[in-house]
Protein backbone atom coordinates (compact mmCIF):
# COMPACT_ATOMS: atom_id res chain seq x y z
CA UNK A 1 0.00 0.00 0.00
CA UNK A 2 2.57 2.35 0.60
CA UNK A 3 4.32 2.25 -2.81
CA UNK A 4 0.87 3.32 -4.27
CA UNK A 5 0.99 6.81 -2.07
CA UNK A 6 5.13 6.97 -2.39
CA UNK A 7 6.15 6.12 -6.23
CA UNK A 8 3.55 8.82 -7.82
CA UNK A 9 4.72 11.41 -5.14
CA UNK A 10 8.62 10.12 -5.86
CA UNK A 11 7.10 10.43 -9.48
CA UNK A 12 6.26 14.19 -9.10
CA UNK A 13 9.56 14.83 -8.04
CA UNK A 14 11.35 13.08 -10.52
CA UNK A 15 8.79 15.01 -13.39
CA UNK A 16 10.09 18.34 -11.98
CA UNK A 17 13.59 17.33 -12.55
CA UNK A 18 13.68 15.56 -15.20
CA UNK A 19 11.39 19.06 -17.18
CA UNK A 20 13.87 21.25 -15.10
CA UNK A 21 17.38 19.44 -16.36
CA UNK A 22 16.15 17.61 -19.56
CA UNK A 23 18.29 14.48 -17.78
CA UNK A 24 15.23 12.36 -18.53
CA UNK A 25 14.54 11.20 -14.93
CA UNK A 26 16.38 8.20 -15.30
CA UNK A 27 19.08 10.03 -13.42
CA UNK A 28 16.78 10.17 -10.01
CA UNK A 29 14.16 7.51 -11.03
CA UNK A 30 17.01 4.42 -11.08
CA UNK A 31 18.27 5.19 -7.30
CA UNK A 32 15.44 5.70 -5.76
CA UNK A 33 13.95 2.21 -7.63
CA UNK A 34 17.86 0.46 -6.14
CA UNK A 35 16.96 1.99 -2.42
CA UNK A 36 13.72 0.22 -2.74
CA UNK A 37 15.35 -2.63 -3.55
CA UNK A 38 14.92 -3.41 -7.02
CA UNK A 39 17.51 -5.63 -8.97
CA UNK A 40 19.91 -3.41 -11.53
CA UNK A 41 17.90 -4.99 -14.48
CA UNK A 42 14.40 -4.28 -13.13
CA UNK A 43 15.24 -0.77 -11.82
CA UNK A 44 16.33 0.63 -15.58
CA UNK A 45 13.47 -1.62 -17.51
CA UNK A 46 10.94 0.69 -14.86
CA UNK A 47 12.34 3.72 -15.16
CA UNK A 48 12.36 3.92 -18.90
CA UNK A 49 8.41 3.19 -18.50
CA UNK A 50 7.96 6.15 -15.90
CA UNK A 51 10.48 8.12 -18.38
CA UNK A 52 8.47 7.40 -21.47
CA UNK A 53 5.33 8.73 -19.44
CA UNK A 54 7.47 11.83 -18.05
CA UNK A 55 9.07 12.71 -21.11
CA UNK A 56 5.76 12.90 -22.79
CA UNK A 57 4.31 14.93 -20.60
CA UNK A 58 7.82 17.29 -20.65
CA UNK A 59 7.26 17.47 -24.43
CA UNK A 60 4.32 19.16 -24.38
CA UNK A 61 5.01 21.59 -22.08
CA UNK A 62 7.93 22.33 -23.55
CA UNK A 63 6.62 22.24 -27.05
CA UNK A 64 4.20 25.21 -25.78
CA UNK A 65 7.09 27.51 -24.69
CA UNK A 66 8.90 26.64 -28.30
CA UNK A 67 11.44 25.20 -26.52
CA UNK A 68 11.85 21.77 -28.97
CA UNK A 69 13.79 21.63 -32.37
CA UNK A 70 12.28 18.49 -33.55
CA UNK A 71 14.45 17.68 -36.13
CA UNK A 72 17.77 17.39 -33.78
CA UNK A 73 15.24 15.66 -31.33
CA UNK A 74 14.30 13.24 -33.64
CA UNK A 75 17.69 12.79 -35.18
CA UNK A 76 19.39 12.00 -31.09
CA UNK A 77 16.24 9.55 -30.89
CA UNK A 78 16.50 7.58 -33.85
CA UNK A 79 20.29 7.07 -32.68
CA UNK A 80 19.05 6.78 -28.76
CA UNK A 81 16.93 3.32 -30.47
CA UNK A 82 20.20 1.93 -31.94
CA UNK A 83 21.93 2.75 -28.56
CA UNK A 84 19.11 1.48 -26.26
CA UNK A 85 19.06 -1.84 -27.36
CA UNK A 86 22.74 -2.29 -26.98
CA UNK A 87 22.43 -0.63 -23.39
CA UNK A 88 19.69 -3.31 -22.32
CA UNK A 89 21.84 -6.28 -23.74
CA UNK A 90 25.49 -5.08 -22.06
CA UNK A 91 23.27 -4.44 -19.07
CA UNK A 92 22.41 -8.31 -18.73
CA UNK A 93 26.66 -9.20 -18.15
CA UNK A 94 26.42 -6.45 -15.12
CA UNK A 95 25.52 -7.37 -11.31
CA UNK A 96 23.56 -5.08 -9.96
CA UNK A 97 26.23 -4.12 -7.58
CA UNK A 98 28.99 -3.14 -10.16
CA UNK A 99 26.08 -1.62 -11.67
CA UNK A 100 25.48 0.61 -8.57
CA UNK A 101 29.35 1.16 -8.73
CA UNK A 102 29.53 2.13 -12.13
CA UNK A 103 26.37 4.70 -12.56
CA UNK A 104 27.74 6.72 -9.47
CA UNK A 105 30.61 6.83 -11.35
CA UNK A 106 28.75 8.26 -13.84
CA UNK A 107 26.33 10.67 -12.00
CA UNK A 108 29.79 11.86 -10.15
CA UNK A 109 31.98 12.13 -13.13
CA UNK A 110 28.65 14.63 -14.77
CA UNK A 111 28.12 16.62 -11.63
CA UNK A 112 32.27 17.80 -11.71
CA UNK A 113 31.44 18.13 -15.66
CA UNK A 114 28.80 20.57 -14.87
CA UNK A 115 29.97 22.41 -11.94
CA UNK A 116 33.66 23.01 -13.53
CA UNK A 117 31.62 24.62 -16.14
CA UNK A 118 30.82 28.30 -16.82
Amino acid sequence: MGHIILMPVLGVLVGIGAAFSGLGGGFLMVPILLFAGYSAHKAVGTSFLAILVISISALVAHNRLANVDYRVGILLGLGGIVGAQIGARLLEHVSTAHFKKIFACVLVGLAVYLFTQK
